[in-house]
């Protein structure tokens, strides 16, 4: 099976029982691979959403909606791509002043907006109110290739999905990575072997791989609990448990923190102890 295959099964499987369970949230930041490949699989998301299906039955369905989605007719769904290099304010504001009428259909309206990252700060915050005092029925869907170019504000009141293939090609089991998760319980383990760790991730590339992971086993782990099913091995569940949840999601926000800061040039190794500091500190 392709990493394609991988990829698209693991986002329609998580997709499906949050529609199941009735969890959707009002936005959503969904990281994709290939702008080409991956849009099919939000149209098919935004199709279910409407619907208010499983992928299954979403393919199976003769409605009217799975038709004017396709075909760009959908007069509840709203599309905003970049004008020149920017997505501009005027083109929030006319998506609010869109919304500020009724329904056409009495459903469930959505908004996408591709290539997120290039909001302008006035747009960002025009977003940004919308973001944070959301209206029933109304889902925002933000996409980017990577949504550590979108702007924090607007990345923390946002769920992210992720159709990145790297996600795939991640080994949740994996021993330096549950090793890692265990010294994170017991500090002094972690000072004992801390040079040890220090080596392992002494490669750049790999750290923001291994980081990466850690941030998939969290996200996974939390959705799990909230959603009654469980996508993470034995072994590191029950790691997890001893961690608990409060301490998982400050772990979380470490991490997507610190991981944009490599953008720039900055002392890698100056960067891990900064980042293991908090992690021992809690925050």
């Amino acid at each position: 099976m392709s990493n394609n295959s991988l990829t698209y099964d693991k986002f329609f499987h998580y997709v499906d029982t949050i529609i199941k369970n009735h969890k959707l949230s009002h936005s959503y930041i969904i990281e994709l691979s290939n702008y080409d490949e991956d849009l099919k699989c939000v149209f098919d998301f935004i199709k279910m959403i409407l619907l208010d299906c499983s992928y299954e039955k979403m393919c199976q369905s003769s409605d009217n909606i799975v038709h004017l989605v396709d075909s760009g007719f959908y007069p509840d769904l709203f599309i905003i791509e970049s004008d020149g290099n920017y997505i501009k304010k005027n083109q929030l504001l006319n998506l609010q002043k869109d919304f500020s009428n009724k329904s056409l259909l009495d459903g469930k309206r959505i908004y996408l907006i591709k290539n997120a990252e290039k909001l302008n700060p006035a747009s960002a915050n025009t977003i940004l109110k919308f973001l944070e005092e959301p209206e029933d029925n109304i889902i925002a869907i933000l996409l980017t290739d990577n949504r550590y170019h979108i702007l924090d504000t607007i990345l923390s009141r946002c769920q992210i999905l992720s159709l990145n293939r790297k996600d795939v090609d991640m080994t949740l089991n994996d021993d330096g990575l549950v090793d890692l998760l265990r010294m994170f319980i017991n500090p002094r383990d972690f000072f004992l072997n801390y040079q040890n760790i220090i080596t392992k991730l002494f490669d750049k590339n790999a750290a923001i791989d291994g980081f990466h992971s850690l941030e998939n086993i969290f996200v996974q782990y939390i959705n799990g609990l909230y959603l009654n099913y469980q996508r993470v091995p034995n072994d590191i569940i029950s790691i997890l448990d001893n961690i608990g949840n409060d301490k998982i999601l400050i772990y979380l926000s470490i991490i997507e923190d610190e991981i944009p800061k490599l953008d720039f040039n900055v002392n890698y190794k100056l960067w891990l102890d900064s980042l293991f500091s908090r992690f021992i500190l809690g925050g």
